[in-house]
C-alpha cells in the first residue's frame, strides 16, 4: 500500500513539473513574434500637396499657386519616413494648376503662354531620391529635360514631411517659355521702375504624410 502512495505523488510531481515547462514555452514564442514585427511606415497617397511659388516686378513680388492633382507610384513601406519615400516617383497634370486668382485669367495664361510653348508638358514628373546623410533631391523631367533640385526637409511631425527647393527654369531649358508668359502678363509684371520682368527661379514646397504599418 505504501508503495502504491510513493507512486501516486512521483507521478504528481512529474506532472506538475511538465505543466510548468508547458506554460513557459508559449510566453517565449510569442516575445519572438513581437521583436519581428517592427514598425514601418507607409505614404498616404492622396495626401501629398505640392505648392510653388513664382515672382514678377524687379522688386520681386511672390506669386504663390499648387497643383491640385498628383499621382504616386513606385511607392513601397519603410523602416524610416525618409526611406518609404526613396525612389517614389511622382507626376503632375499641369491642367491641376490652381493660382486662387479671383479675376480667373491667371491659370489659363500660365497654361497658355508659359506650359503651353514647352514639349511634352502635359505632365510634370520627377522621383524622390535620398543620398548620403539623409540628403533629399528629386529628378524634375519638364520641356523634355531632367534636372535635380536639391530639397531641405522637417519633420512636422512624427507622420509628416515638409520639403523645400528652388528650381532654376533655366536648367530644364524654359528661358522662352518665361519670356513668352512675361510679354503676355507685361502691364501686371511690370514695378514702380517700369520694368516688366518675370523670374526664371521658382520656389517648390510639398508636404507628405504617412502612416504606420507593421
Amino acid at each position: 500500500m505504501k508503495k502504491i502512495t510513493f507512486i501516486a505523488v512521483g507521478l504528481l510531481l512529474i506532472g506538475s513539473f511538465s505543466c510548468k515547462e508547458t506554460k513557459k514555452n508559449p510566453s517565449e514564442g510569442s516575445a519572438t513574434e513581437t521583436t519581428e514585427m517592427a514598425e514601418q511606415f507607409a505614404l498616404v497617397k492622396d495626401s501629398t500637396k505640392v505648392s510653388f511659388t513664382a515672382y514678377k516686378t524687379t522688386g520681386k513680388v511672390p506669386v504663390g499657386g499648387e497643383f491640385k492633382e498628383i499621382n504616386i507610384s513606385n511607392d513601397k513601406k519603410g523602416a524610416t519616413p525618409l526611406e518609404t519615400l526613396d525612389g517614389v516617383a511622382f507626376s503632375i497634370p499641369v491642367s491641376s494648376l490652381f493660382t486662387n486668382d479671383a479675376t480667373g485669367t491667371r491659370d489659363p495664361k500660365i497654361l497658355e503662354f508659359f506650359f503651353g510653348v514647352m514639349k511634352d508638358t502635359e505632365l510634370i514628373s520627377g522621383v524622390f531620391k535620398v543620398g548620403e546623410g539623409d540628403a533629399c533631391s528629386i529628378d524634375v523631367t519638364l520641356n523634355g529635360e531632367t534636372s535635380n533640385i536639391p530639397l531641405t526637409h522637417k519633420m512636422v511631425s512624427e507622420t509628416k514631411l515638409s520639403f523645400d527647393g528652388t528650381m532654376e527654369l533655366e536648367n530644364w531649358k524654359a528661358l522662352d517659355a518665361v519670356a513668352s508668359i512675361n510679354k503676355a502678363c507685361e502691364a501686371l509684371h511690370t514695378g514702380e521702375d517700369g520694368v516688366s520682368k518675370t523670374w526664371s527661379e521658382v520656389a517648390v514646397h510639398a508636404e507628405v504624410l504617412l502612416e504606420k504599418t507593421e
